[in-house]
């Protein structure tokens, strides 16, 4: 086991969410370690901007405007990947949305959407690309990423923890049917990351409550995603196959511990001092 064993040197990447964020983060960080990545976007001019800033470093990167939760479209891009590269070694299930409201006060639309873009994007990706990776006989990786809310109570936010939970019980399904084909699959959950669009929402006061709510003292960034993403991606994983990886800076293990932000030492719950 050597510095080799990180490359994704002479591998393709197909990256959902690629345009903004954590899946922006991703695929720069592939390219960097060597794979050509087809940047997946709903929005045509951020997938672009992935796409050229890849090769402005070098890479090769295809921009491919494509919605995640459409089957047929999702068809689409990954023969357009193939036909680009030749084939698909990686797959990355990021896209992802949520809002804020009440169970009971979600109409059945909400749940709706809900599905659609946390899930059944999942199953989307899977269906359509893991049949190519079956083909080429090389092994492959599917990366998902989910949330550290799969595995704790999530007001305000039940159908999108449902669903993040549900693609990692698929995760684990999926590493057992997809084994004898040399295919990986693991998932990602990530906490509180400062996102482009999170950054514009969060304001400064908030932003000084992750000192003493995050075990590490501080929000992740697309960055802190991306490293993990390459390690499973690559043969440093080669033996890791159906686990969710924690990416959150310890607020999963606390298990609602916080640091008092008076610097007494830890307390069970917000602090009344906070």
């Amino acid at each position: 086991m050597g510095p080799a064993q990180a490359s994704l040197s002479g591998r393709v990447a197909f990256v959902t969410g690629a345009g903004a964020g954590i899946g922006k983060g991703i695929a720069l960080a592939f390219a960097r370690f060597g794979a050509r990545v087809a940047a997946v976007e709903l929005d045509p001019t951020t997938a672009e901007r992935t796409a050229a800033e890849i090769a402005a470093a070098g890479g090769d990167a295809l921009a491919l405007p494509t919605d995640a939760r459409d089957g047929a479209a999702m068809e689409r891009a990954s023969a357009a990947t193939i036909e680009r590269f030749g084939g698909i070694d990686i797959l990355v299930n990021n896209v992802g949305g949520v809002f804020h409201s009440g169970f009971l006060d979600v109409v059945e639309k909400g749940w709706d959407a809900m599905i659609r873009v946390n899930l059944k994007s999942v199953f989307h990706g899977v269906r359509i690309v893991v049949p190519r990776m079956i083909a080429q006989g090389r092994g492959g990786a599917v990366i998902s990423v989910v949330s550290i809310e799969a595995s704790r109570a999530a007001p305000g936010y039940a159908a999108y923890a449902a669903c993040k939970a549900a693609v990692v019980s698929f995760t684990k399904s999926m590493a057992l049917e997809l084994a004898p084909h040399g295919i990986r699959v693991n998932a990602l959950a990530p906490d509180i990351c400062m996102t482009e669009g999170l950054a514009r929402l969060v304001p400064e006061a908030e932003r000084a409550r992750h000192a003493y709510i995050v075990p590490l003292g501080r929000a992740g960034d697309p960055a802190d995603v991306a490293g993990p993403a390459v390690f499973l991606a690559s043969d440093l994983a080669r033996y890791v196959t159906g686990v969710t990886l924690p990416v959150d800076g310890g607020t999963d293990a606390a298990g609602g511990w916080y640091r008092d932000p008076t610097g007494a030492g830890w307390v069970l719950g917000p602090s009344q001092r906070s």
